[in-house]
């Protein structure tokens, strides 16, 4: 499992202790809605049973494809989650964040897919990355274009119809980089 630390950020696989503190994120009334619903029982006492079974999940991914979501830490206290995770339904790697409330607006979320960006085409050596979000979630979808992503289709996803899907290549981020360093 890989630990990475941004400017700001350190980044690092959740542990089952990060149950109490992810739950709170993960299900905050403000960022659940923009996320497709987690797999279990969602009723109140549920929750952090519900965050244990998604941490077990990404440390699984961990195992078996070098990559899932990190938490995302702010002086050692957690706002968030985010990196690459692969899903199935696409049978390719996305970059995605999640982060309480109180930490929007920071310029954290660009961070975090910065860094995935980088672990996913340099140490995973992949080939595109995607993201894909709510066509209502303009924030998000401002986070996509300035790391790099273009938009290009609108696709299905998880029963939902109003997803909206951004990708780039390794070529394009080699040349985006490769730009940015001049």
């Amino acid at each position: 499992m890989t630990i990475l630390r941004t400017e700001r950020l350190a980044l690092r696989p959740l542990l089952p202790d990060d149950a109490e503190d992810y739950a709170t994120m993960r299900f905050h009334p403000e960022v659940a809605k923009w996320l497709p619903p987690a797999p279990g029982k969602q009723e109140e006492g549920d929750l952090v049973a519900t965050a244990r079974a998604t941490i077990d999940r990404f440390a699984a991914s961990w195992q078996e494809r070098r990559l899932a979501p990190w938490g995302i830490f702010l002086d050692a206290k957690l706002i968030g989650h985010g990196g690459l995770n692969y899903v199935p339904e696409f049978d390719a790697v996305e970059v995605l964040w999640a982060l309480h409330p109180e930490a929007w607006g920071q310029g954290y979320a660009t961070e975090v897919a910065e860094a995935a960006l980088n672990y996913g085409f340099g140490a995973l050596d992949l080939g595109s990355i995607f993201a894909i979000t709510f066509e209502s979630n303009l924030s998000s979808q401002a986070v996509m274009k300035r790391i790099g992503l273009t938009y290009r289709k609108r696709v299905d996803y998880k029963g939902f119809t109003d997803i909206v899907w951004f990708d780039i290549d390794r070529a394009a981020y080699a040349e985006r980089t490769s730009a940015a360093a001049r």
